[in-house]
């Protein structure tokens, strides 16, 4: 199989929730969460073997709904958030919880895509986000350089930031140690009373610990159109203490600290906005895409007009993502059922390629790095990938790989592919 050959696997139920497992950075993970009315919910994770070019899953159950949304802790592995769809009599509302996965199963999986599912497991409930007085979750965003304990969520037109807080550790007797309890009553009944009554005082009860997520600040967006957040990106930059926001066809910038708006990009799109994301190593730069078939880049210092704008694709576009480690790299996908890589070297953070010391280049090689900087380096398409066949959700790179990233259509395919060899070997070198 050829190292650049697409890796696909299908899921039994539509989908359009995808992320890395943030805080995993040796193994290549990617969590997928279902949309299925008629059955219980699924989160697939999907562990990717690079050198044998195959794909090991284990599935959890997600039985309270469809998942629209999930995204994954920084600092912890095994802890993840979701937002999901809740019917209670005739209304339907977009909840969002925090959970965690089995232990045996932060660190990955050896099971097969052919191997029978049997063995599914569930999540833990760590909390509820609770929504009932500020309307439908969009998103659940983490702080990104975090220690797992702050969270925003936007719900309709409002932010909310959460401090997640564990309580103190309450001990509930194991279903499976009462089992053994009461057998070993019967078993032990000629035995004395101060014997039993030890055997019963060392067994090891489960330590549940309960996450109580507290409001520590709120804002609400006022005005006129239409007010509910599509999407939001927490800024890496600052210090964190920026996000950014997107509702109709207008992109905000919000100070976490004081709650505040700090910039206003309107009409940003001229249709609705779908995603965003900052570029992680130029602070001040922010990708935005839309239903314009339009992916936009802008300068938060400058509003007024886009830095660089791509229209590349023919339909809606649902998700756009800055490589981690090489910002030039961009991904996008779209309802038109392609995800583009587009080189934006232009705008990124060595818009003249690799810089190389002096010192380290003899005669030839200073001529040579000469000529090239002399030429200056164009934007362009990198590739096309056409391996869906319907409307792509959800693009994102590997937290652990920055030359791997997988696509997500709604009939549950989910591909995994790599940047060309030859780019890659370009840049690096």
């Amino acid at each position: 199989m050829e190292d650049d050959a697409p890796v696909i696997y299908g899921l039994e139920f539509q989908a359009r929730a995808l992320t890395p497992q943030t805080a995993e950075t040796d193994a290549i993970r990617f969590l997928v969460g279902t949309q299925s009315l008629r059955y219980d919910n699924q989160i697939h994770i999907i562990d990717f073997d690079d050198e044998n070019n195959i794909i090991n899953k284990n599935v959890l159950l997600h039985q309270v709904g469809e998942i629209w949304h999930i995204s994954t802790s920084p600092a912890d592995k095994g802890i993840l958030a979701t937002c999901y769809n809740k019917t209670s009599d005739t209304k339907v509302m977009t909840c969002a919880a925090v959970w965690r996965m089995p232990k045996e199963l932060e660190s990955g999986s050896h099971e097969s895509p052919d191997d029978s599912s049997s063995n599914t497991q569930t999540l833990e409930l760590l909390c509820h986000l609770d929504n009932t007085a500020h309307g439908n979750m969009a998103c659940v965003m983490w702080e990104p350089m975090g220690d797992g304990k702050k969270i925003i969520s936007l719900a309709d037109n409002n932010i909310l930031l959460w401090d997640l807080q564990e309580s103190s550790t309450k001990a509930v007797l194991d279903p499976r140690e009462a089992q053994k309890m009461h057998k070993v009553w019967i078993e032990s009944a000629e035995e004395t009373t101060v014997n039993i009554s030890v055997y019963r005082f060392e067994v090891t009860c489960q330590q549940i610990v309960r996450t109580l997520p507290q409001l520590s600040s709120s804002t609400a967006l006022e005005g006129k159109g239409q007010l509910k957040f599509t999407s939001g990106r927490w800024s890496p930059h600052h210090n964190c203490t920026q996000i950014a926001t997107a509702n109709d066809t207008t992109v905000r910038g919000w100070d976490t600290r004081s709650m505040r708006q700090i910039y206003c990009i309107e009409n940003a799109h001229g249709q609705l906005v779908r995603d965003l994301d900052f570029n992680p190593n130029k602070q001040y730069y922010l990708a935005s895409c839309g239903d314009d078939c339009k992916v936009k880049f802008w300068d938060t210092r400058n509003v007024t007009e886009p830095v660089k704008t791509l229209e590349e694709h023919s339909h809606w576009v649902w998700n756009v993502r800055y490589n981690h480690s090489h910002d030039q790299l961009i991904l996008t996908g779209s309802s038109d059922s392609r995800v583009i890589l587009s080189n934006m070297v232009s705008i990124s953070s060595e818009p003249f390629g690799h810089m190389v010391d002096d010192d380290e280049l003899s005669d030839q090689e200073d001529q040579h790095q000469e000529d090239k900087i002399k030429e200056p380096l164009q934007d362009s398409v990198i590739a096309t990938y056409e391996e869906h066949e319907d409307s792509v959700y959800a693009v994102e790179w590997s937290s652990a790989d920055p030359w791997l990233f997988a696509s997500l259509s709604y009939d549950g395919r989910l591909v995994i592919n790599r940047v060309p060899r030859a780019l890659k070997y370009h840049i690096l070198l």
